[in-house]
């Protein structure tokens, strides 16, 4: 028997097309009434992941009792588990994910999940189940942060700033995961005691971080002393929950302009 549940209340206002297109689009297989409910849920469970992440899952909870069947809502409970830190669920749900959706997106979250139930020997052997070249840039670059996190719960943090030498670590150019990238780099290297390598790297993902928090366009013009470049100009991008789409057309890199 089911533990009972209550569907939390949808505000006025929320419709389906509140949710990506690319979301509703899974939805299609749904009788018209239960599509728009379960994008209504989805909907607020992107809205509210950061600011309340535990009605968050109920609204994913809500979803998954009514289509859970669907790869976009065995994801978003996924992610809110994760984020309400019940990491066993997170794990089980990320299976089923994969199991119906064939992707492998989400990997770096299923090697988190590994380390938050105290298994960072699993985190690193599911890390290394899938070939990095299968995944996207951004996923790379998550798997990276989170195999290194991995290395650091077991102390070996040599190799945890091994993990994190990857292509995407370029400082002359920024994409949506490089402010990440470069802080997680900069912490490896506090740790190891090269502390001012570290704040060269923090200062690399501040300034990406601005840019892409950037307001005002698509592009930012950022500028350091102490490169041969005169400038570099990052990419602006969006927020999003998660982009299991494995699609990059809008992380196309922005390279230093011509001097």
């Amino acid at each position: 028997m089911r533990p009972r549940h209550d569907d939390p209340e949808i505000p006025e206002g929320v419709t389906a097309r509140d949710l990506d297109k690319g979301a509703r689009n899974e939805l299609k297989t749904l009788s018209k009434e239960n599509a728009e409910g379960v994008a209504q849920h989805l909907a607020m469970a992107a809205r509210l992941i950061e600011s309340d992440p535990e009605l968050a899952h109920r609204h994913a909870i809500s979803a998954a009792r009514r289509a859970g069947r669907i790869g976009i809502v065995r994801e978003t409970l996924a992610i809110t588990a994760y984020a309400t830190g019940d990491f066993a669920l997170a794990i089980r749900e990320l299976r089923t994910y994969r199991r119906i959706s064939g992707s492998n997106e989400q990997l770096a979250l299923m090697v988190d999940s590994e380390r938050g139930v105290g298994r960072p020997d699993r985190a690193l052997e599911v890390g290394r189940s899938v070939q990095r070249s299968e995944l996207s840039s951004a996923a790379q670059v998550a798997v990276a942060i989170a195999m290194s996190g991995a290395r650091l719960d077991l102390g070996q943090t040599e190799a945890a700033l091994d993990e994190l030498d990857i292509p995407q670590l370029n400082p002359d150019v920024a994409y949506s995961y490089s402010a990440d990238l470069f802080s997680a780099y900069a912490e490896v290297l506090e740790d190891l005691g090269r502390v001012e390598e570290a704040e060269s790297w923090r200062d690399r993902a501040a300034r990406a971080d601005a840019a892409l928090g950037d307001d005002d366009g698509d592009l930012v013009e950022v500028y350091e002393e102490d490169i041969d470049e005169e400038e570099i100009v990052f990419d602006s991008v969006d927020d999003a929950i998660a982009d299991s789409s494995g699609e990059e057309s809008g992380d196309e890199p922005v390279r230093p302009s011509e001097s």
